[in-house]
């Protein structure tokens, strides 16, 4: 029989700041997107703007030179390609907020194209599993009927100031982000610390699980 060997994994100063700026974005993420149901400007901006730096510098000092410099920060502006992309459909047709954009924006440009993705799926996965699990709670703490006007049902106060279609659909976004059940950040910020911990299992030293590339 073969015996179970554990490697440690061991990471570059680097790779340890890749990770703990991953991890504080999401996690700030998380809790401002719980407490307020929002996604400022003033969180994701400057994230992007730390991940395409951070892309800089990796690719320079992992690659030694101009052209590794250039290869990290195309493979963030991928990211950011893919991320923003694919919630900017998604706020078209209504299904997203506009902070919730720009955030998975910021995060696919410290994960990379292919991560962002894998984030996606697996966040997918968790939302639905907190949606039920929360709905439920809900069911039990207030009935079923106290769930629909709740989640469902529009305000009174909302039916009569509404004079205009400009603020009716400002009214329609306030409304559809008092129906969530799960702040969008939080299930996204699971599944990045998910991603991230099994890319470190399968690649432990490979630069996959820097994700930039």
């Amino acid at each position: 029989m073969v015996p179970l060997v554990v490697r440690p994994v061991v990471m570059s100063p680097l790779r340890m700041l890749f990770i703990a700026c991953v991890v504080a974005f999401t996690a700030a993420a998380a809790t401002v997107d719980l407490r307020t149901k929002r996604l400022p400007n003033a969180l994701t901006v400057p994230a992007l703007v730390a991940a395409l730096l951070f892309s800089l510098i990796a690719g320079w000092t992992r690659q030694q030179g101009l052209y590794g410099a250039g290869q990290y920060l195309l493979g963030a502006l991928a990211g950011f390609a893919v991320g923003f992309g694919i919630l900017w459909v998604l706020w078209m047709i209504g299904g997203s907020g506009g902070g919730d954009v720009k955030f998975l924006g910021a995060l696919g440009a410290w994960l990379g194209a292919g991560s962002i993705v894998e984030v996606l799926i697996v966040s997918a996965i968790l939302s639905l599993i907190l949606t039920l699990l929360t709905l439920a709670i809900q069911f039990v703490r207030l009935g079923p009927g106290g769930a629909k006007r709740r989640y469902l049902a529009p305000r009174r106060e909302d039916k009569k100031s509404c004079r205009s279609e400009e603020l009716a659909e400002h009214l329609r976004q306030k409304q559809m982000v008092r129906r969530r059940l799960v702040p969008f950040g939080v299930p996204v910020a699971l599944a990045t610390w998910i991603v991230l911990a099994v890319q470190l299992i399968v690649h432990p030293a490979g630069p996959q699980a820097w994700g930039l590339m």
